[in-house]
């Protein structure tokens, strides 16, 4: 019974045997092999193939490894396929050639074995670990829209409004990777809303008291969903799903927090939450215009917002509104 090769593929590129074997012997064990001899052979294996990483030399007649590296790196299908220059080409002005190309790493010719083994253990898994984070937020983000889905929504909203809390993050000084995170975490805000039985969430009139109390838990369920985490995205969207309706006078749910004791990504998601709903179609109402939602996010500075993040918000709207024409859904 035949199993199927699951290691990653590697393309070696060099147009000396001897190289080719060198470095075929260093990675055969622990990787599938592809071997060209040219340029135009490894941009060809390249694609066809879609090889996990390359090592590439440098030197070669009619197309230099330069030359493959920027074509690869020119091709939306092979622009992130991480590559490895193997070279006799020592001194700092071709590794700097080399790095400005797309390489990752820069390898000189004569070639240890257990340091080509390494540099291409440590990229795969650099790749690897980029892969993973990509799915964990498309996962993040799928779950953020089922909820919007269960709640009558299209899924659209929580795709604007996460973008209005990233540039909102900016503004407020968050670095970029802290901007980044919250985008990734705000979508998840009314994950707690799975938790809530369809007749309350989609009930087309006013819900009754004891409706209102079921409809006010989805803080704590969300929390709940999204776990014990303090730390990382989960713990961010955590923090904004527990309290992104408390208001910075202390009235709002389900803690009563006031100011600055309610989380800095929840304030700023309550902003960008409550925006993109006035903005939106929604069966009970119209899509009110920015004007009005702007007036209204200066009337509730103080009571529901937090004033300077208002202020921040206004100061930033032409980012918002080109967010918003972008991710604008039909009716």
């Amino acid at each position: 019974m035949s199993t199927v090769d699951t290691r990653p593929k590697l393309l070696l590129v060099d147009d000396e045997p001897a190289n080719l074997q060198v470095l075929r012997h260093a990675l055969q064990d622990d990787y599938r092999l592809l071997f060209a001899r040219d340029g135009h052979k490894a941009l060809e294996l390249a694609r066809a193939e879609m090889p996990h990483l390359v090592l590439l030399d440098v030197m070669m007649p009619a197309l230099s490894g330069l030359d493959v590296c920027r074509q690869l790196k020119s091709f939306e299908a092979t622009q992130g396929m991480p590559i490895i220059f193997v070279t006799a080409l020592a001194d700092a002005g071709d590794e700097t050639a080399g790095f400005e190309a797309g390489a990752v790493d820069y390898i000189t010719k004569p070639v240890s074995p257990p340091v080509v083994r390494a540099r291409v253990r440590n990229h795969l898994s650099l790749v690897r670990a980029q892969e993973l984070r990509e799915t964990r937020l498309q996962i993040v983000q799928r779950l953020g829209r089922a909820a919007e889905y269960k709640d009558n929504e299209t899924g659209w909203h929580v795709v604007r409004m996460s973008h209005y809390s990233q540039i909102l993050a900016r503004a407020a000084g968050y670095a970029e990777h802290e901007a980044d995170d919250l985008l990734h975490a705000a979508p998840m805000h009314d994950i707690g809303k799975l938790g809530i039985p369809d007749a309350i969430l989609q009930k087309p009139g006013k819900l009754d008291e004891a409706e209102w109390a079921v409809m006010r838990r989805h803080p704590q369920i969300g929390a709940e969903i999204l776990g014990e985490q303090s730390h990382g995205l989960l713990g961010i969207a955590r923090r904004i799903a527990l309290a992104h309706h408390e208001k910075w006078d202390g009235t709002g749910y389900p803690e009563g927090l006031a100011g600055e004791a309610i989380p800095e990504e929840a304030r700023i998601v309550a902003i960008a939450d409550v925006f993109d709903a006035l903005t939106s179609v929604r069966p009970y109402k119209p899509a009110w215009p920015v004007e009005r939602a702007v007036e209204h996010l200066r009337e509730q500075a103080g009571k529901h917002f937090e004033p300077r993040l208002v202020e921040l918000f206004i100061s930033v709207l032409p980012q918002v509104l080109e967010v918003r024409e972008r991710f604008l859904e039909a009716g």
